[in-house]
């Protein structure tokens, strides 16, 4: 057995270096890479004193306290939440990597100090045991090998101590593991790992992750050419992926999606070195282009807590063309306010201002916010939709807890309900900003208690008043690429899956103040839009209104219409009389006004027979003979309503009326006129009665209304005969 475990192990480790080797021969190519080869430099041969401190420190917040009877390896007194001092972002990154990898290996390493002898220990209070466990889990690492030290580090002696005590006992460690191993048949100590971190962590392996593009540096246009030229193919979708492919998100037009596989290979790149490419989270990138959706040009937004900086500068990013302001409230330090000022003026931010205040100690009368419209509101969350934890805890700056609860696959009640009120604590601060027209609130957390009860409890708190108007729920609004997905469900909610984190987004707005004067123009738009004018079309009052400029033009030619009166002769003379609403009124008014018909408006009327010999050289259209039997009747209707006195020669009528007109004939503005025609058997020229037409209908046209004079052929009525005397004389 030993043999075989010696061949093992120098197996690994002649595979170990050479891919160390392969891993510096690559990166020697790419700009940036000193930084990545004393990574795997460090990560083979330990890490500095600082880090093992940090680690344990983070360790002993999250370590899992087992009951009395089972607590055979004590971890002291954890009650005072510990002071971090990272030496940069890489020293932070490690020391959580080592904490979490402690924690999963809990059970293991505390069996292999007790199996050993090594613990318990005289020398090692209970509060360095902490400090005891994570560098047992580097030594095991690193094969029991010893660990360099780093000249430029500053030495911290309780980590020397325990790193000599381990080191002189390596042989006892290294035969307590191979003991566990055997006694659980495990051919790695990857078998020791609970079953829900394991799938976690595949499924993090496998997850592709997401990037979205500076435009104060590159264009998109730019990125595509740039990743084309790296051997990079752009397909459709998740679903399409290849090894060397990536694709637009269907969210956010900004944001693009790559395989896992490539990660560690595109970090390497410039477009990354030079913050033109931002690695983020998609659940941010939904955030921000929810509150984006609803800003105003010129309009600022509130960011409530500063998390990522990342979110941040993608908020300025997404907002500087419409000259917003993005407050940032939480920056208590000075320290951490100049930090974020170089960060933001590396990545090209300037619209960006930073609050010393929380959020919640904002007053919403604050005159620095009077602009604000949009509040996008990003509390702390259980979190454990998050695809990767660790990326989220270092880039959210959150509270490595979230390492505990994702070991344990659950957070507690009473964690979750002291979360869930500091949340809702903070919504209904942000309902009370009378100013402010529409909240983004965003979660990475599974829980409902997190999510839809927090935001129907604050709006069923009534905190904003009756002076203002109501909040309500709206669908999330995002990019308008032209694959986008809208979603219509009110809470936009993306479950953790292979190919994506857990998000919930939800946007509340405020309604509109029904109050306010609206244009009839824009209501009428609106109800044509929702479909409420039924055969009422948009297009109808333009049409009126043309009407209306044509019978003004035509109102205007007075004398025109006018003249031709003087020259008209029997020969096809087609005059028209106005026709009131009744025959009555008619007889009553005396009016009969009429106007020249051109040769093109002649087209468009009833053509008539011509009376004389000169006319019948021009034959109108046949009629049949039910046209001919109602030109009779309407010829007698007519005769019999304007019959001329006795001893009166029968002359036709068209003379008795062109005789009246050519004594009223300044009378003549009207537009509905009266059809004349002449019967040819009978050499007396009948008038034809022409339908009523209505004021708003165009000249010309007739009207289906019937006339009283024909109601009365149709019930078989005689209309007595009246005289026709001339209107007074004005």
């Amino acid at each position: 057995m030993p043999g075989s475990k010696s061949s093992l192990v120098s197996s690994y480790k002649d595979v170990k270096n050479d891919t160390s080797d392969l891993n510096e021969v690559k990166i020697l190519d790419e700009k940036g890479s000193v930084a990545k080869r004393t990574v795997t430099l460090i990560e083979k041969d330990g890490y500095p004193d600082s880090v093992y401190m940090n680690a344990a420190k983070i360790f002993q917040g999250i370590h899992t306290e087992k009951s009395k009877d089972r607590m055979l390896v004590q971890y002291g007194n954890n009650s005072e939440s510990p002071v971090l001092a990272f030496k940069d972002e890489h020293s932070r990154r490690v020391s959580y990597e080592l904490a979490f990898s402690a924690l999963k290996y809990q059970d293991l390493l505390e069996e292999i100090l007790l199996d050993s002898g090594v613990y318990p220990c005289q020398s090692i209070p209970d509060e360095l045991t902490s400090l005891l466990v994570v560098m047992l889990y580097d030594l095991q690492d690193r094969k029991f090998e010893a660990r360099k030290i780093f000249d430029q580090e500053e030495p911290v002696e309780e980590v020397r101590e325990i790193g000599h005590y381990l080191y002189s006992c390596k042989t006892k460690l290294a035969a307590a593991l191979a003991r566990c191993r055997i006694k659980y048949d495990a051919l790695s100590i990857e078998h020791f790992v609970p079953e829900t971190i394991w799938k976690q962590e595949q499924r993090v392996s496998a997850l592709p992750f997401c990037v979205w593009i500076n435009t104060f540096k590159i264009s998109l246009e730019d990125v595509i050419s740039n990743l084309e030229m790296k051997g990079l193919k752009k397909v459709e979708s998740v679903s399409d992926f290849n090894h060397y492919t990536y694709a637009m998100d269907q969210h956010c037009h900004d944001v693009l999606v790559f395989p896992s596989s490539l990660k560690e290979e595109l970090l390497n790149l410039d477009l990354f070195a030079d913050c033109k490419l931002l690695l983020q989270d998609k659940s941010r990138s939904l955030a921000v282009h929810s509150a984006q959706a609803l800003l105003n040009p010129g309009d600022d937004i509130i960011v409530a807590h500063t998390g990522s900086h990342l979110t941040i500068a993608h908020m300025s990013v997404l907002t500087n063309h419409g000259m917003s302001t993005i407050f940032v409230c939480g920056v208590k330090s000075s320290a951490k306010e100049e930090e974020l000022r170089n960060i933001f003026s590396h990545m090209g931010c300037e619209n960006i201002q930073l609050l010393h205040e929380d959020f919640t100690e904002l007053e919403p009368t604050d005159r620095r916010l009077q602009k604000a419209t949009v509040i996008l509101l990003i509390p702390q969350c259980s979190g454990l939709g998050v695809g990767n934890p660790m990326e989220f805890i270092l880039s959210e700056h959150r509270d490595a807890g979230l390492l505990q609860d994702l070991f344990q696959g659950f957070v507690s009640e009473d964690k979750l309900s002291i979360l869930a009120e500091r949340q809702l604590n903070e919504l209904i601060h942000a309902l009370k900003f009378n100013k402010v027209q529409a909240i983004v609130y965003c979660t990475c957390s599974v829980y409902p208690q997190e999510n839809e009860l927090v935001v129907k409890k604050a709006l069923e708190s009534g905190v904003e008043g009756d002076k203002v108007q109501p909040y309500r729920l709206i669908p999330p609004v995002f990019s308008t690429c032209s694959d986008s997905e809208t979603s219509t469900e009110i809470f936009f909610k993306m479950e953790p899956s292979e190919i994506s984190s857990g998000c919930f987004v939800a946007v509340l707005e405020r309604e509109k103040d029904s109050s306010k004067k609206v244009p009839a123009k824009d209501i009428l738009a609106y109800a044509a839009e929702k479909g409420l004018l039924d055969s009422i079309s948009e297009g109808k009052p333009k049409e009126e209104k043309k009407q209306k400029v044509k019978r003004r033009k035509r109102t205007d030619r007075k004398p025109k219409a006018a003249e031709p009166l003087h020259h008209q002769t029997g020969a096809h003379v087609k005059a028209e009389v106005p026709v009131s609403k009744a025959v009555s009124d008619t007889q009553q008014k005396h009016v009969c006004r009429t106007k020249a018909v051109s040769k093109t408006q002649q087209k468009h009327v009833c053509r008539t027979k011509a009376v004389s010999k000169a006319q019948q050289k021009h034959v109108p259209r046949k009629k049949t003979v039910s046209d001919i039997q109602q030109n009779v009747f309407r010829a007698k209707a007519v005769s019999s309503t304007a019959s001329v006195p006795k001893g009166v020669p029968n002359i036709p009528v068209s003379k008795a009326v062109s005789n009246t007109r050519q004594k009223n004939v300044h009378q003549t503005n009207s537009h509905d006129q009266l059809k004349k025609s002449a019967d040819p058997d009978s050499h007396t020229a009948v008038p034809k009665v022409p339908k009523r037409t209505s004021h708003l209908s165009p000249p010309g046209k007739v009207s289906e209304r019937q006339t009283p004079a024909r109601r009365a052929r149709h019930k078989g009525v005689v209309l007595k005969p009246e005289k026709i005397t001339s209107p007074p004389e004005r």
